[in-house]
């Protein structure tokens, strides 16, 4: 067996490696660099479990970071248990091979109950007066308590939300070095989600976005030269490139002018009830799961929805057929935007009725994903200071709600889930010894790093 590492690098792809990145541009000088055709939906939870199983979203079940669970009638996202992931691993089939291959999983997604032997995963603690405060889940147990003994804690408002920023993946990057020293697992799987920010909140606008290309590479150089020190094979890797958008569009405000949403009011709010709704879509990016409550009327939203400006596909089953997305889980319809377009959960027409989670960070509440989840109000001159108001009722043991999120769409300038996008855009592959001149598709990822495992065997 062969000493492996993969490090990936959210949202790398050519566009964005240059003159910010000189190490990065100096380690591919000797290197070989591949596109990745991206799975659809180019998201993190779908590509990576491409990345370790070998197979589409069709085989595995990952159709996107969330979907609406028919049975409990709720539509969830982010959720962690590595059971959702229905299609053996790559560590897995490594151990009946040879019964001493181990593996660390470093904040790959799907972490929690895996078969990995090390591993660790953000996880907040939800107190019962309502703080959520940082924290992460390992495995085994003792782990999270000796790294952040280490480290100190896990930076959680660090790696997602308004101070998302090089804290957290430095935090990664560093505990990853001390499982390694640990334990020398035979295969490591790094996650490095820096970059996700910075091109979320700007697009690839390069100037805008130097000093978080300077950090990523300074991150790598670390993470690459110590492996190179292990004699470990050094692949890597991106789930998607993100191009810039400036069209947000509201798949759920359509539905509900056209009276097929149906919503619960509280207090002052309306809250979506996904359970009776005729149809509602579950955003995820660029894609969009589309669920029909009466199948009769799918033809219907169908064609409601491809007459939706930015709306640049409608897959019905012969599409989900065509692009390796046909499982149970998937939408009865699935909604792809142009390339310049992002698809919002927003659901309801008037701001005032708009519900509490809206203005907070709550992945987990929301029926969709929401990059506006990384900027504070800029329409609210005094954000700062209510932010600093409601930390300090945290530090003084209140209940408080940080509720500082926007809701104007348009501050988000790029995105990524769709295929259209230019092959500047695209993730990609790096390799040490070339492996084709044609790009590959996501699942083939898995035979690259079997081959570096184990070579030709």
């Amino acid at each position: 067996m062969q000493k492996t590492v993969v490090i990936d690098v959210v949202g790398l792809s050519r566009s964005v490696i240059g003159a910010h990145t000189p190490f990065l541009s100096n380690y591919l000088k000797t290197r070989h660099i591949q596109t990745i055709r991206p799975v659809l939906p180019a998201v993190t939870t779908t590509a990576q479990s491409c990345y370790v199983t070998g197979k589409w979203p069709s085989e595995h079940g990952i159709v996107g970071n969330g979907w609406y669970d028919r049975e409990d009638a709720e539509i969830k996202f982010w959720k962690q248990s590595n059971h959702l992931v229905k299609a053996p691993k790559i560590w897995e089939e490594a151990r009946k091979k040879d019964a001493s291959f181990t593996v660390s999983k470093m904040f790959w997604w799907y972490n929690m109950y895996s078969s990995a032997d090390y591993s660790l995963t953000p996880r907040p603690q939800y107190h019962a007066d309502g703080v959520k405060a940082p924290d992460c889940y390992s495995y085994p147990p003792e782990l999270r308590d000796q790294l952040q003994e280490k480290l100190g804690q896990f930076p959680l408002f660090n790696f997602w939300g308004p101070n998302a920023n090089i804290k957290s993946t430095q935090w990664i990057a560093d505990a990853s070095l001390e499982v390694d020293r640990l334990h020398n697992p035979t295969l490591t799987l790094i996650y490095l989600p820096h970059l996700d920010y910075c091109l979320q909140k700007f697009g690839p606008d390069i100037p805008k976005i130097s000093r978080e290309l300077g950090e990523i590479d300074g991150v790598l150089q670390q993470l690459i030269t110590y492996y190179q020190a292990q004699n470990a094979n050094i692949i890597l890797l991106s789930e998607y490139g993100i191009n810039a958008v400036s069209r947000p569009v509201h798949l759920n405000r359509v539905l509900r002018e056209a009276g097929l949403i149906s919503v619960r009011t509280e207090r002052w709010y309306e809250l979506l009830d996904a359970g009776i709704s005729e149809a509602f879509a579950s955003a995820d990016h660029q894609v969009a799961h589309v669920y029909v409550k009466n199948p009769a009327r799918i033809p219907e939203v169908k064609q409601l929805l491809e007459k939706v400006p930015g709306v640049r596909a409608v897959l019905d089953e012969a599409g989900k057929k065509e692009h390796h997305i046909d499982h149970e889980r998937a939408g009865d319809l699935v909604v792809l935007a142009e390339t310049d377009a992002w698809f919002t959960y927003y659901y309801w027409l008037d701001d005032k009725k708009a519900p509490d989670y809206a203005h907070l960070v709550d992945i987990h509440r929301k029926p969709g994903y929401d990059p506006v989840e990384m900027f504070m109000d800029p329409a609210n001159p005094f954000i700062k200071l209510r932010a600093g108001y409601k930390l300090a009722r945290k530090l003084l043991g209140f209940r408080y709600l940080m509720d500082v999120i926007p809701l104007d769409a348009s501050l988000v300038k790029g995105s990524h889930g769709a295929l259209e996008a230019p092959e500047a855009f695209h993730p990609v592959l790096i390799t040490d010894e070339k492996l084709s001149e044609q790009a590959i598709d996501a699942p083939e990822v898995y035979g690259v790093i079997w081959k570096s495992l184990f070579g030709n065997s």
